[in-house]
């Protein structure tokens, strides 16, 4: 069995320093990786980018992160990447990367993801020259989360990204917004690939629990969502939800 904790939407800022440390903290004794689905800093500056390697830095397990619409305000994102990489914390973007974990291969495949909405109320690549880029945008970023994907060889497999793959964990957000925090694609993405677990964030209102058309289990883990520190995931086991543990 491999144990994945994970959470998003963590907004760190200088304020934030310390608020996270002591659940964090005791992670080795209850995961074997951290994931963390987006929207690490409040605006996606430098300085709480810092922060955010502070508090989530040197766990004693791997962290594995993906930007969100947050980190991207600034338009200091490559920077961001900079400072949490140098701090030995792993940012994919439409790449992949696999832990060894006792003797299994954990894979983990990542990007951001973008808007664009769901099956039956969905942009579509048609019109005005804004309109297709914004839809192209969606299209290329979930056909490369794809790419990664399939790309891995591994015991089990994990999408991880912001914006949600499908409708099921914005259930509690207003329809009129669907189309902003998540899209269809990515969901395409993840049956693309033998995935054992998608994780995502952004629906600060939403719910944790969904399925993609293929049957994949889809967890909102955004902290607002989960309320508290990090959800525990197992792997390579007959339920992916682990008990839920204080944190």
């Amino acid at each position: 069995m491999i144990r994945i904790a994970a959470v998003g939407d963590v907004h760190v800022d200088k304020d934030v320093v310390g608020r996270y440390r002591p659940a964090l903290e005791q992670l080795p004794d209850r995961a074997d990786a951290l994931l963390v689905a987006g929207d690490l800093t409040r605006h996606g500056t430098v300085d709480e980018a810092k922060c955010f390697a502070t508090e989530f830095g040197g766990l004693g397990v791997p962290v594995v992160v993906v930007l969100g619409n947050h980190d991207h305000q600034s338009d200091q994102e490559q920077q961001v990447t900079e400072v949490l990489t140098d701090s030995g914390i792993t940012v994919l973007e439409c790449s992949a990367t696999v832990l060894e974990i006792r003797g299994h291969r954990l894979g983990i495949a990542g990007a951001k993801g973008f808007g664009g909405g769901f099956a039956g109320a969905c942009a579509s690549n048609f019109g005005e020259r804004e309109m297709k880029q914004f839809v192209g945008t969606t299209e290329e970023i979930s056909a490369r989360l794809g790419e990664a994907l399939r790309s891995v060889r591994c015991d089990a497999l994990v999408a991880l990204t912001h914006y949600s793959p499908v409708p099921d964990t914005l259930v509690g957000e207003p329809l009129e917004i669907y189309a902003f925090l998540g899209c269809y694609q990515l969901g395409n993405a993840v049956d693309s690939a033998p995935t054992a677990l998608a994780l995502h964030g952004h629906a600060h209102h939403g719910s944790e629990r969904g399925r993609t058309p293929g049957g994949v289990p889809v967890r909102n883990v955004a902290h607002p969502v989960i309320k508290q520190a990090y959800n525990v995931y197992q792997l390579l086991s007959e339920s992916v939800d682990a008990p839920l543990v204080p944190a």
